[in-house]
């Protein structure tokens, strides 16, 4: 068994074809089927179901998927390590965020773009869940996510970057939008907007409801912060936000209290799987990036 099996093997897991996997990798589609009969063979097991328009793994290649993908990032990882030692670094940052881009990300990733151009940025924008699960698994180098909302894995790090309180955004002319505050439990008989499942800002909104003895009436959810204010302004319901998130927006603004909630926001990485190109990345986020730090 080798690399260059394996990276066949995931690229036809992937692609669900041997054509189409031997356009990824490059080679002829021969060679991408003879290389895997001979992982086949040395494994004794089949690992694919060969059917006349598409593959799908066995049992057996199910078994073996995860443990191919991380021998291949093992070895770039190796190599990316490697190759610092002689001061270049290559290959690719991988970096996801929760929510909108904010102005100090953009920055950090500018400013290591221009200290190291051979490295190709992969940004990905997903809810917190999946985040953490691929930050966790050493899927991604880091990732700014939300933090409290669940458990971060053991393995898992991370630098608080921003706190922000949460307000209450309601339509103008809501019996609420004409007071200062809001005790969050008197929100329970008041249809509630908020993002999908998933996201940090849901699982908070939920954690803190049941703490305060109901479960949110959600009429309707979205999965992006601008859309769930433009449905606040529109009356589907009240939503539950950061306060940097209504800036400018035709809502009406209550602060919640009793108690009140807090957005903490936080830069996450796994100290055993980060790449070489990531733990750069982490020196010019922390320039860019001034907080305590959670998690060890």
């Amino acid at each position: 068994m080798d690399l260059r099996q394996l990276s066949y093997f995931v690229a036809v897991a992937d692609d669900g074809q041997f054509t189409r996997a031997a356009d990824r990798v490059s080679v002829a589609q021969p060679a991408v089927s003879m290389q895997i009969r001979r992982l086949e063979a040395e494994l004794g097991e089949t690992l694919f179901h060969r059917g006349r328009r598409a593959v799908t793994l066995t049992a057996a290649g199910e078994a073996l998927l995860p443990h191919a993908r991380d021998a291949l990032a093992a070895a770039e990882r190796g190599r990316d390590t490697i190759a610092s030692l002689r001061g270049v670094l290559h290959g690719r940052l991988r970096i996801g965020v929760a929510g909108p881009v904010d102005h100090r990300l953009a920055m950090a990733l500018g400013d290591f773009h221009r200290a190291h151009p051979a490295i190709e940025i992969a940004l990905t924008n997903q809810h917190n869940e999946p985040l953490l699960a691929a930050v966790s698994g050493g899927e991604m180098d880091a990732a700014v996510v939300g933090l409290g909302a669940q458990p971060l894995p053991p393995e898992v790090r991370a630098r608080v970057v921003a706190i922000e309180p949460l307000v209450l955004a309601v339509r103008r002319g809501h019996p609420l939008g004409r007071r200062k505050t809001v005790a969050l439990g008197e929100l329970g008989d008041h249809p509630m907007i908020t993002l999908t499942r998933g996201s940090g800002l849901r699982t908070l909104l939920e954690n803190a409801c049941q703490e305060a003895g109901f479960s949110p009436r959600i009429t309707a959810e979205t999965g992006e912060l601008g859309s769930l204010v433009e449905l606040a302004a529109e009356g589907l319901g009240v939503a539950a936000v950061p306060r940097s998130a209504v800036e400018g927006a035709d809502v009406a603004v209550v602060r919640i209290t009793r108690p009140p909630l807090q957005r903490r926001t936080a830069l996450a990485w796994n100290r055993a799987t980060i790449s070489p190109a990531g733990r750069a990345f982490l020196t010019f986020a922390g320039e860019r990036f001034s907080a305590t730090t959670s998690g060890g």
